[in-house]
């Protein structure tokens, strides 16, 4: 059987367990009054509210059960404070040697992972590439054609 671990830091277990809050507590009650307008409005046959509310409960109900589904699998990502190397839940300063420009990303699992907010996946490509190394290290990353050279500056806790 398949490990079903899903990787958290206690932040990304928080935003989960508020979106399936926020889900369980306000969007299905406003689906059940967008069904029950539906209904009101007579003949489901031909009710193309009846089912796009319906649509939309069973989206929401999946969504929730793979909330649900993750939560109960998460693994709270360790702080590992003594570590001088990159690993799960580091904040990493990562230099790109053509461009000379710096950008700080955050070791997080898949399910968390937002590029917009910092937050790379440990299975994308520079996730695999900078898993384990050190301050000063330079990794290549390949970017279709391109590989992409970073040099490790600091690795934040």
């Amino acid at each position: 059987m398949a490990d079903k671990s899903v990787l958290l830091t206690k932040d990304g277990l928080k935003k989960l367990q508020e979106r399936l809050d926020d889900l369980k507590s306000v969007k299905r009650l406003e689906v059940a009054e967008r069904l029950k307008a539906a209904i009101a409005l007579g003949d489901l046959s031909e009710n193309s509210e009846y089912d796009d509310a319906k649509n939309e409960q069973a989206w929401l109900e999946g969504e929730i059960k793979d909330l649900e589904e993750k939560i109960r699998n998460a693994k709270l990502i360790e702080d590992n404070a003594d570590s001088d190397v990159v690993s799960m839940g580091s904040k990493v300063v990562l230099k790109d040697l053509e461009f000379d420009e710096t950008e700080v990303y955050q070791l997080v699992g898949s399910t968390e992972a937002d590029p917009d907010e910092g937050k790379i996946s440990n299975e994308s490509p520079v996730g695999i590439a900078i898993n384990g190394k050190s301050v000063g290290e330079v990794v290549e990353v390949q970017v279709g054609e391109n590989i992409i050279k970073y040099e490790i500056v600091e690795i934040k806790r």
